[in-house]
Parts: C-alpha cells; sequence; structure tokens
C-alpha cells in the first residue's frame, strides 16, 4: 500500500453496515466529524446478504401458507410459488447488489466514506488499502469504532473450500432454487432457509447435530412445533446426525454422516454459528488478540481502551440488527457527551448511555411458519440466573387465532419472577406472532408489574388476547 494522504477526525468508524452507519449519524449529528471506512458494499450484511434479501424470500411462503387456512382463498393459491417473481423481489429490496442509495445517504449526514479495508495501526489510527492500491491514514481525536460485524462459521472438515459450500450469503443471494439441498445446522438461519428454498421448489434435507433440536437457544416448544412444520412441509429433518465428510462429484455435493448416511445435493448450506470479522483489522497493533470477540461496558467501549468503541456483532452480546442499531444509538450518545467533556453518567437521566436491553430485554423473530418470537430469558436461563420464576404456559386458542386462519396452532409462555412479580421472558409461536413481540419487549424492558397487566386491555378479536389467557392461568394456578 502506498501511502497518499493523512487526515484527522474526530471519529473514525470501520464498517458501514447498519450498525456504522447509525454510530455515524449520531456522532455527526452530535457535529462530531466523521470517517466511515467500507471494504464491501455501504449498508453491509443486513442489506444485502441476510435480513432483507431472507425476509424477502420468507415473505411469500408465508403469505401462501396463511392463505391455505382461509376457505373462500386456499383455492386460489394452491399452485406452486412463481419461483422467478419471489427472486426478483428479493433482488429489489437488495437494490440487485448496489449501494448507491446508501452512499447517498452517507453523504447526505456529512460523513466522508473511504472504500477499502480498515486496519489498526495503533491507538486513534486506521490504515485504508483502497481497491486500486493506494492508501490513507486517517487519525482519531476522540473514538475508533468498529462495527465490522460477523461472518459466517464454517467446520473443520478436510476439502471443504474445494466443495464451494453455501453460508447465508450465497442462500440468500442464490439465483434459483437447487433441484436439492442439504442444509447443516438448526438455528436460525437454519430453519428460515429451509423453509424459504423448501418452497421455492427445493427438496430440502436438514442435518442437526446434538439431540437440542431446532431453535436451541429458544424457548424447546419453539423448536418442536417448528419441526413439526418443516416435516410436514417435506422437509427430511434428521437429528442427532453429524457430517462427517463432504466432496463435490462433478455437480453433485456428497454429504457423508457420521452414521453412515451418504447424501446427494446439489448444493449445501452450513448454518453453523458465526465469527467476528476481527481477522484483520489490526487488533494486534493495540495488543488485541485478532479474530476474537471485543468484550465492551454498556457504553460499547472496549475494555482497557478508552478511545475504542466495538459495537453490533463484533462484541457478542446480541447478534441481530436491531440489537447492533440499539448499541450503535447508545454508543453514539456515549461517544458525544465524553467528546464534550461531559461525565455520561451526570448527564443521561434517560439511560440513554447504557446498552442495558442487552442483558434481558432482547427481541427476536424466526420467520417460518409458525412464526417463533421471543424476547427476555427463557425458563432454563432465568433458573441458571438463580431468579424464582414460574413457567405460564398456555395454547393460542382465542377469538382472534381461529379468525387469523382456520386450524391454527400456538403456543405461548410467560416466565413470571416469582418474587418482583414482574415477566421475565415471553415466547409466542404461531402464525403472525412475529407482530406482537413489541408488546412483550415493552413489559419486559419496562419491568411492568403484574398487577398493572391486568390493566392492559388486549384489543378482541386479535391474538394478543392470549395475553389475558396468560394473566388468568398465573392468578388461577
Amino acid at each position: 500500500m502506498t501511502q497518499s494522504d493523512s487526515i484527522t477526525y474526530d471519529v473514525v468508524v470501520i464498517g458501514a453496515g447498519p450498525v456504522g452507519e447509525n454510530v455515524a449519524d449520531r456522532t455527526r449529528a452530535a457535529g462530531l466529524s466523521t470517517a466511515i471506512v467500507e471494504s464491501e458494499l455501504v449498508g453491509g450484511e443486513c442489506s444485502y446478504w441476510a435480513c432483507m434479501p431472507s425476509k424477502a424470500l420468507l415473505r411469500p411462503v408465508l403469505a401462501r401458507a396463511d392463505a391455505r387456512r382461509l376457505p373462500g382463498l386456499a383455492q386460489a393459491v394452491r399452485e406452486p410459488l412463481d419461483a422467478a417473481a419471489v427472486l426478483a423481489r428479493r433482488d429489489a429490496f437488495t437494490s440487485h447488489w448496489k449501494d448507491d442509495g446508501q452512499v447517498q445517504w452517507v453523504e447526505g449526514i456529512g460523513a466522508d466514506l473511504y472504500r477499502g479495508q480498515g486496519r489498526l495501526a495503533g491507538p486513534r489510527t486506521v490504515e485504508v488499502a483502497g481497491p486500486d492500491g493506494t492508501g490513507r491514514t486517517l487519525t482519531a481525536r476522540h473514538v475508533v469504532a468498529v462495527c465490522t460485524g460477523s461472518g459466517a462459521a464454517l467446520p473443520h472438515l478436510p476439502g471443504l473450500a474445494e466443495v464451494r459450500p453455501w453460508t447465508s450469503r450465497e442462500a440468500t443471494s442464490a439465483e434459483s432454487a437447487p433441484g436439492r439441498l442439504i442444509v447443516v445446522g438448526g438455528g436460525v438461519v437454519a430453519v428460515e432457509m429451509a423453509t424459504a428454498w423448501q418452497a421455492l421448489g427445493s427438496r430440502v434435507t436438514m442435518l442437526v447435530r446434538g439431540d437440542g433440536g431446532l431453535l436451541a437457544r429458544m424457548e424447546p416448544f419453539a423448536g418442536e412445533l417448528v419441526a413439526e412444520a418443516l416435516t410436514e412441509a417435506g422437509v427430511d429433518l434428521r437429528t442427532g446426525v453429524s457430517v462427517e465428510s463432504v466432496t463435490r462429484e462433478g455437480g453433485t455435493v456428497v454429504a457423508v454422516t457420521d452414521t453412515g448416511d451418504r447424501l446427494e445435493a446439489d448444493e449445501i448450506l452450513f448454518a453453523t454459528g458465526r465469527v467476528p470479522r476481527t481477522g484483520d483489522i489490526g487488533l494486534d497493533t493495540v495488543g488485541l488478540e485478532p479474530g476474537s470477540w471485543l468484550p465492551v461496558d454498556d457504553s460499547l467501549r472496549v475494555d482497557g481502551h478508552d478511545w475504542l468503541y466495538a459495537v453490533g456483532d463484533v462484541n457478542h452480546r446480541a447478534l441481530l440488527t436491531h440489537q447492533g442499531k440499539y448499541q450503535a444509538r447508545i454508543a453514539g450518545a456515549a461517544i458525544a457527551a465524553r467528546a464534550s467533556g461531559v461525565p455520561i453518567l451526570e448527564s443521561d437521566p434517560w439511560g440513554a448511555h447504557a446498552a442495558t436491553a442487552d442483558h434481558d430485554a432482547v427481541p427476536q423473530v424466526v420467520f417460518t411458519d409458525p412464526e417463533a418470537a421471543s424476547v427476555g430469558l427463557s425458563l432454563a436461563e432465568a433458573e441458571q440466573a438463580r431468579h424464582r420464576v414460574r413457567a405460564v404456559d398456555v395454547d393460542i386458542a382465542v377469538a382472534g387465532s381461529s379468525l387469523y386462519g382456520d386450524g391454527y396452532k400456538g403456543r405461548a409462555r410467560m416466565v413470571v419472577d416469582l418474587e418482583d412479580e414482574i415477566v421475565r421472558g415471553v415466547t409466542f409461536v404461531g402464525p403472525g406472532v412475529g407482530e406482537m413481540i413489541h408488546s412483550a419487549t415493552v413489559v419486559v424492558a419496562g419491568q411492568v408489574p403484574i398487577s398493572r397487566l391486568w390493566h392492559a386491555v388486549p384489543p378482541y378479536p386479535t391474538i394478543s388476547e392470549v395475553w389475558l389467557r396468560l394473566l388468568e392461568t398465573y392468578r388461577d394456578n
């Protein structure tokens, strides 16, 4: 890299995904000069290879499933999905993998964008290797914010690179449905992509290691109901199975399992976790381990480095876009306050400088059929945290769910703290429940007393009537 330029900013942000964009937005709004460094597309993983394309693929699948539960409409949606139309709509939501609009947004807030690989070169210093081989050195008066996110974790299998496996990126950006698809994993990416591609015409086989089933980080019944639905949709779901070897013979993927089964497919997707994208950003120059997650305090400042922030997936607190954007708002406010010399605790009556939701009020929606949505602690997590709790379980069988679709099947759990009489966690599973989880988030984050919830009247007839059933069950048992 040829050094050709050096410039100083108040804040330098490495990574222009939604997290980096939001940090920059807040620091610019506070009057701090800000540079953003991006090695790929401005808008990041969520815009082009995660949230947006995956939900664009899944929305027609869920809409058709809902329609099939309604007499008078079911007959009209018997035909297969128009895969080409679904993929075209997905392409529109990703702006055809062009970031012109997002670049204009960065320019609109008054931040400077540098394209290239950003790498720390000591405290408050970032070297940018441009795509044309030129380089610049950016110096931060106050803060460098690492917002580089995470990437797909692949298992250590001999010859895997030659197989050219799918990760979440290939699964959300594929140009057509493979005839046969093997999905390795049982988490969110695995179940969502199995749902999407099975509906778009692929024959899907899922291989899930261990006996924990699907969606192991949620309440057990969530994975059970999703597994049942996937099987009914035609997915060949196999649990307690590990992949021992993978090869590609001609155009065919051959996977051999620890049970001795030999499976053939056109593509294989490994949805087996995430790793931090910190291997090549110069962490070693500031005494940190390359390739590691970056521990932070509640203001998102890296432990032991008062000038360095790590925001979003990279700190491993909550690997979700909405949670990363929340952290970015917190970090931006904290950076601005500290830059002005105001102690943040004294200037923070609203708690705007501490990401407390990361600890106990993280919402998530899994866009399968049925949807699975949760916030806060599961029963097991609450017990591990030594809360004295009780799980309240009900089937989602109310007027609103009956009207939503014939044969509606769903379940709800509320984890109640018996000492404080507040709700520690909520899980809903069923069609349409994703739009209900924010009410539960308010309950958990706000620590609303059970006695006050009696006076939060759910409108009739909606699925949210399940709140009344949960409260009645808690009262009567």
